[in-house]
């Protein structure tokens, strides 16, 4: 029992001591105003108080970034705390005075810091109740700004607005400091767009726009009373339709009572009696890629423009936080054509199959990406044919197959065998080069080559794998390899490699995690002009904007321009743009290439179109039918299609009405790759003039 006495006597003492403390605050702040420091008890906490920012009173608040389309219409918003900036002539009286008239009715007279209201406050802590309540709006808004700018997770928010004797003294401090840089109106407009109105909406044009679909200076009374009344309690109220009416009309009262209403008792009952009026559903913001209208298509496309501006500095919490508007090259035509094409050749609901394309369009100082888009849905619903997977922008596990005898052309050109050139494509092919483990590598051409001999341009149209191995022989391994990094592979060949028995990914050992490029140049990997690596749709398609371009490789760009919060344009750190091979051999190789639509491994799906334009192409399919894509490009457009099996245990595909898995696999590039890629490139060449390829560079010929 002594013990129960001494304890009480001490937590009474401490009570009383807090009590002290914070008094001597007050008053010192009501005989002090302008002295920088308030005393001891304020000393005390100075530590804390040095850790605020000195932009207290000037620091931009968090906003959320908006991600535009070519045309100027968002595919997405990304924020922490969903905020829109009101300017002063944006709020109406009635919110101004609403917000007064609850919060802080002798705001315009204190300098920061209420005696009657902190000493009230601090008599309810000694009782053991609350400490709230005695804050004035200046002080809420010190807290709220150490709570929702300074602090940048829940547990930092807790500590910075904790209740306690110190948090009143740091508070106390701060807002006699930004009372003596800010006058009283924008003290007020800074609170009203900082402060939270419950869930994620912060600051009242945000309030106004998600409750009642209007904006700041258009509130009514009984609307802003209602947002008055929401700010410090937006839980309990919108939980509770009766509450939040009762907590709207009191708000009204205290306008009236405190001289916040002037239009008087009369304007107070009607407004009393108008209904709450919440617009249902709220007009919250969607959050994040794939959330808005259309985001299930629109998705992948975001998610490209959040990875390459993080490789370009600016992270994704930058942009929650930073108020940008990010302009992207995404054409909505073209992405929906491409979405449309990739689902009517594979449903989305195609079990173990995803058929995925990528669309680029052809520059000398930039490759503008218009399209990324799937036949699965862009979202988390697998049951629905939804994937978060960025499947058109990031590397899949599956090759492209012959696609990758381009740079076997392109770097026999570079050898010197020309376009004319007839070349051998025998049957069968045993290297004296490369291996297959300890055993020699020998290749067979399939149902897609030919025997004999046959030039170069239509070997790249019939595709006879054991006529590119022997190039690859010719030209060297390694320069082929260089080659595909040079038209475009940049990232792909710098993944790691996660095929073969050595290399390992996971591995301490630095050696054995090694790349793609250095994986088959130290194994002397014959097999790569078959497409044996991983590859990247989106990739694919930059290697034939390349060729089509006259050798000017670009990065993949889904930035038009980026600007801040004041509407200046921001500088991002993009690769430079860079002559990957000399004109007169990428139209050499464009020439090459123009065959495969009119009597190579495409032309069936040219024919099914009636595609008359001249364009390059070519087809691929890996070995036992996991994966097939198309690339082909007009001076217009380029694009890539890869339909592979995407489920945990891939098995090879057969084509039908309906493509499915299935034992052995018929799939070929010139199957549902090709027929994916001109049944979206049809529509989108219908206002770009037919352009022919240019002629190839004589020296390139034979």
């Amino acid at each position: 029992m002594g013990f129960r006495v001494a304890a009480s006597q001490a937590k009474a003492l401490g009570k009383l001591l807090a009590l002290c403390v914070t008094a001597g605050v007050v008053l010192a702040a009501i005989l002090f105003p302008y002295v920088g420091g308030i005393g001891v008890a304020a000393n005390r906490v100075s530590d804390t108080i040095a850790a605020v920012p000195a932009d207290l009173v000037t620091a931009q608040l968090p906003l959320g970034s908006t991600i535009l389309d070519r045309n100027g219409n968002p595919i997405a918003y990304l924020y922490d705390q969903d905020r829109e900036i009101a300017k002063p002539e944006e709020i109406s009286p009635y919110m101004r005075n609403a917000i007064v008239g609850i919060e802080d009715h002798r705001f315009y007279q204190h300098n920061g810091v209420d005696a009657q209201r902190s000493l009230k406050a601090v008599g309810g802590f000694v009782a053991g109740e609350s400490a709230g309540g005695g804050s004035t709006l200046t002080q809420q808004y010190v807290k709220n700004y150490l709570g929702y700018v300074v602090a940048r997770d829940e547990a930092g928010r807790k500590e910075a607005m904790a209740h306690s004797p110190a948090r009143k003294i740091r508070e106390a401090k701060l807002a006699l400091e930004v009372e003596r840089l800010m006058g009283k109106d924008d003290i007020l407009v800074r609170y009203l767009n900082l402060v939270p109105f419950g869930g994620n909406v912060f600051g009242v044009k945000a309030a106004a726009r998600t409750y009642f679909g209007t904006t700041p200076d258009k509130l009514t009374l009984a609307q802003a009373a209602f947002l008055a009344g929401l700010v410090n309690k937006p839980s309990s109220l919108l939980k509770d339709p009766k509450e939040a009416l009762k907590r709207r009309n009191l708000v009204i009262d205290r306008m009236l009572e405190t001289g916040f209403l002037p239009e008087g008792p009369q304007a107070a009952e009607a407004a009393k009696k108008e209904p709450l009026g919440i617009a249902q559903p709220l007009n919250t913001r969607p959050n994040d890629c794939g959330n808005l209208d259309g985001g299930t298509t629109t998705g992948f496309f975001c998610g490209y423009v959040l990875d390459y501006l993080a490789k370009a500095g600016v992270s994704k919490d930058d942009l929650k936080r930073g108020g940008y508007v990010i302009r992207t090259t995404m054409d909505p035509v073209a992405t929906e054509a491409a979405k449309r094409a990739a689902e009517n050749q594979v449903p989305k609901d195609t079990k173990g199959i995803a058929n995925v394309m990528a669309v680029v369009e052809p520059g000398a100082g930039k490759h503008p990406v218009r399209a990324l888009a799937a036949n699965r849905d862009f979202g988390i619903d697998a049951s629905k044919g939804q994937t978060a997977y960025r499947l058109p922008s990031t590397i899949t596990r599956f090759g492209a197959g012959s696609i990758y005898k381009i740079f076997t052309a392109a770097a026999a050109l570079d050898h010197g065998i020309g376009v004319n050139e007839q070349i051998d494509v025998p049957a069968s092919h045993t290297s004296s080069i490369y291996k297959n483990g300890n055993r020699p590598y020998t290749v067979t051409n399939d149902s897609e080559g030919g025997g004999g001999k046959m030039t170069l341009q239509d070997a790249l149209a019939h595709s006879p794998n054991t006529g590119f191995v022997i190039l690859e022989e010719r030209a060297g391994l390694d320069k082929v390899v260089d080659m595909s990094v040079r038209l475009g592979l940049r990232e792909s060949m710098k993944s790691v490699n996660r095929g073969g028995e050595k290399p390992d990914p996971d591995a301490k050992d630095p050696s054995l995690r090694i790349s793609q490029e250095q994986w088959v140049k130290d194994g002397k990997i014959g097999s790569f002009t078959l497409g044996v690596t991983v590859t990247s749709v989106l990739e694919l398609a930059n290697v034939g904007a390349t060729i089509v371009g006259d050798g000017k490789w670009c990065p993949p760009s889904p930035i038009e321009q980026v600007l801040d919060r004041d509407g200046k344009p921001v500088a991002i750190n993009e690769a430079p743009c860079d002559q990957a091979v000399e004109p007169g051999l990428a139209r050499s190789l464009a020439q090459g290439m123009a065959k495969d639509t009119t009597e190579g491994t495409a032309a069936q799906a040219a024919r099914n179109v009636n595609w008359d334009r001249q364009m390059i192409g070519k087809t691929g399919t890996t070995q036992i039918h996991q994966s097939a894509g198309f690339v082909g490009a007009t001076p217009g457009l380029s694009g890539a299609v890869l339909t592979f099996s995407d489920s945990d245990t891939p098995r090879p595909i057969c084509d039908g009405d309906r493509p499915f898995l299935c034992k052995t696999g018929n799939i070929y590039g010139g199957k549902v790759p090709a027929r994916t890629w001109f049944e979206a490139m049809k529509p989108l060449h219908k206002d770009i003039p037919p352009t022919p390829l240019p002629p190839a560079d004589p020296k390139y010929l034979n």
